[in-house]
């Protein structure tokens, strides 16, 4: 049995995880459909009176400029999902090469230069940081993802380092080394593809972080600039729900709420399926 069936059977047993597979994957569609043109092409136009109540035209009413509340939550799906996708993607990917490569040269001016970048980034406040470089490059409508990924990968590279510093004693990479494979062939070919759980896990960590890291910079006016968020209408409720308007922050709590929840309960299932002390099926 190979170990994606393994997975899957474990990961079947477990009720939680599979709600959460269900809620990410059902958000995944929506967004694929947002990505179509299918769902929340109108989020933008005003089709609606000013603050109107929830009802069967607006399900959760509409804003102050008369725009649909609810086709603004699903189109924000979509920018979460691009946003988690990119930074999620982008900081493993950097993470599993600096800490694969500090891990192999461990004890050498690679793994020290990599150890001093890390703890560099690490001192410094996270939102702060994030904050400071979204702002220095606010112009960009990339640059909120750079200043994710730019902190977002130690993590993964603190935990794939001690991964390979493990693995390039075992019995298969001494052989390959043996034979005059070149370091670079080994780590791609041989040791990297057995740091794909730990891979998989930072990625739905980072996912969620993205996530929650974009609502705050927009809700600060440092994140999403050509488009609409779940940050953005929470930030435009700030000045509803004083004048007791709720659509807005109804509609992007419960969207994040369930988009979180989900990716919580997924990320505890294979947390819980990789873990090697359970028993084998």
């Amino acid at each position: 049995m190979d170990s994606g069936t393994r997975l899957w059977l474990k990961l079947k047993k477990d009720k939680a995880g599979l709600t959460g597979m269900f809620i990410v994957s059902a958000f995944f569609l929506v967004a694929a459909a947002v990505w179509s043109g299918m769902l929340g092409q109108d989020w933008s136009n005003a089709s609606g009176g000013r603050w109107e109540p929830p009802g069967r035209a607006f399900w959760f009413g509409t804003n102050v400029l008369g725009q649909d509340i609810f086709e603004r939550s699903i189109y924000s799906v979509k920018t979460a999902f691009e946003i988690g996708m990119i930074v999620s993607i982008l900081s493993t990917l950097l993470g599993a090469a600096l800490g694969a490569l500090a891990g192999w040269y461990s004890d050498s001016w690679v793994d020290h230069a990599i150890l001093w970048l890390k703890g560099v980034l690490d001192s410094i406040p996270f939102y702060l940081f994030v904050a400071a470089v979204a702002y220095a490059l606010q112009g960009e409508s990339w640059a909120m993802q750079a200043a994710m990924i730019a902190t977002f990968w130690t993590s993964t590279g603190r935990l794939v380092r001690a991964e390979v510093m493990k693995m390039k004693t075992r019995e298969f990479v001494l052989s390959a080394r043996a034979i005059g494979l070149p370091d670079l062939l080994i780590l791609c070919r041989h040791v990297l593809p057995n740091t794909v759980h730990i891979l998989l896990i930072q990625t739905s960590i980072t996912f969620v972080a993205a996530i929650k890291t974009e609502v705050i910079l927009s809700f600060l006016g440092l994140g999403v600039h050509d488009g609409v968020s779940w940050g953005l209408m929470l930030a435009e409720s700030t000045q509803e729900v004083t004048a007791g308007h709720f659509g807005n922050f109804l509609a992007a709590s419960i969207m994040l709420f369930a988009l979180l929840m989900g990716f919580n309960l997924l990320l505890d299932a294979l947390q819980d399926a990789f873990d090697p002390k359970q028993v084998a099926i």
